[in-house]
């Protein structure tokens, strides 16, 4: 009888270990998300060309670059969203509050200057996707305006979101691509452990814009609201910073494979990137004469999934840093400041790209040298509200985030005064080019 008992007792105790189990998987998995949508999303058009730049001009030599931001974004993507599980704010009302109007304002200038510059960068990746494809500018990107508003106002982003994440595994073209063309891996190892620095301005921009392709203004915004509005809290926020931590170096994988794959074909033959076309040769040992075709399909997944997040995001967080009524719910009389930033965006973006003579792959790496240089500012904000105890309390900053994101906003700030330094120096013929 005693054995019987304790057998009983023995199967509920593994069933309440089971259930208890489950519960937290099941509980773990409704929060995850915001990591590993922010960084999909930081694979944009703008990702996809900084990369393949840096490959084809640079070969493996950025690769320790990427390394050291990668550490960054997962520091910078973690604290953004701790601070929203601590709070339950977003970063726009948070600096308001701390930091009053003045300064909310110059904020939010940098964030929609950033902001516009990325939104013009994925109609541009569209209007290159559509014409490897031979569709022309004027077709493809009023459609996809038209799509990406109708997309949020009228439909349910968050379905269709899931349809881009599984689109974007076309990026596993560039792993592939790389192992086929056989990339040279000890060298590769060794470029990502070996800094190299090159003082000219070409090189700086390059590097600039490898920062900011990672790290970007709109994401430390997004991320922190995203948790916002999933009701993440202090005691759901340990899956959330598995998700966060997860999404930064996954995206970093794909962006390794990006510029590998673009160092082994195109860096390897001479080849120099100015057109969308050129970047798509990096798919021709995988895919042949498929390759243009491929990696169209890839950048216009990667810009819709990008321009259907950075319109709707631009719009909630100045209307979050003022106290404006936002919503896509709200008509445009209970939200106009709303509607008008949200439609704005789209239709700026939208009609730069149309420019006839515009270099779209030229301006889809300018975009993330904006991003790169206007980071350091939102950096400044963020790390200050995170070290603050009185409104973190104990989810306040540790000393090894601060000193993570101290340093990245410092080098910064300095390449970007290198930059101007190498600029005039090569205006005057003091410095190569």
């Amino acid at each position: 009888m005693a054995g019987e008992v304790a057998a009983v007792t023995e199967r509920r105790s593994f069933g309440a270990r089971f259930f208890s189990w489950r519960t937290r998987l099941l509980g773990a998995l409704a929060i995850v998300g915001p990591g590993i949508i922010t960084a999909n999303a930081d694979n944009d058009a703008g990702g996809i060309s900084t990369y393949s730049i840096v490959g084809a001009e640079y070969g493996y030599s950025l690769l320790w670059v990427l390394v050291i931001v990668t550490f960054s974004l997962a520091v910078t993507q973690e604290m953004g969203a701790r601070t929203g599980a601590a709070t339950g704010k977003g970063l726009a009302a948070l600096i308001r509050e701390r930091y009053g109007v003045k300064w909310t304002l110059f904020a939010m200038l940098c964030t929609l200057a950033a902001n516009l510059a990325t939104t013009v960068a994925e109609f541009a990746g569209i209007a290159a996707a559509g014409e490897l494809l031979g569709l022309p500018r004027w077709l493809t990107v009023p459609l996809a305006a038209a799509l990406v508003w109708l997309l949020v106002v009228r439909w349910s982003f968050r379905s269709v979101e899931k349809v881009f994440l599984i689109l974007s595994a076309v990026y596993i073209a560039y792993p592939l691509s790389a192992f086929v063309v056989g990339a040279p891996w000890g060298q590769v190892f060794h470029q990502m452990v070996t800094p190299t620095f090159q003082l000219s301005a070409g090189y700086i921009l390059i590097f600039i814009a490898t920062v900011g392709t990672t790290i970007t203004p709109w994401g430390q915004f997004f991320i922190q609201a995203y948790v916002v509005d999933k009701g993440i809290g202090p005691t759901e926020y340990a899956a959330t910073r598995v998700d966060v931590l997860a999404g930064a170096f996954i995206t970093d994988i794909i962006s390794f494979f990006i510029i590998v794959a673009t160092g082994s074909t195109l860096f390897a033959r001479g080849i120099h990137i100015a057109s969308a076309a050129e970047a798509a040769l990096a798919f021709e040992p995988l895919a042949g004469p498929l390759a243009t075709t491929l990696f169209g399909v890839g950048l216009a997944n990667a810009s819709l999934l990008a321009a259907s997040i950075l319109p709707l995001a631009t719009a909630y967080t100045i209307c979050e840093a003022f106290g404006w009524e936002a919503g896509v719910d709200r008509s445009w009389r209970e939200a106009p400041a709303f509607h008008s930033l949200y439609t704005f965006s789209i239709g700026a973006g939208a009609l730069v790209a149309l420019w006839p003579s515009l270099p779209l792959f030229s301006v889809m790496v300018f975009s993330q040298d904006v991003n790169g240089i206007l980071l350091s500012v939102v950096l400044i904000f963020a790390i200050r509200i995170a070290s603050d105890r009185t409104i973190m309390g104990r989810f306040v900053n540790g000393r090894f985030g601060n000193t993570i994101a101290w340093g990245t906003t410092i080098a910064l700030i300095f390449l970007t005064a290198l930059l101007i330094g190498a600029s005039i120096g090569q205006g005057l013929g003091m410095l190569p080019g």
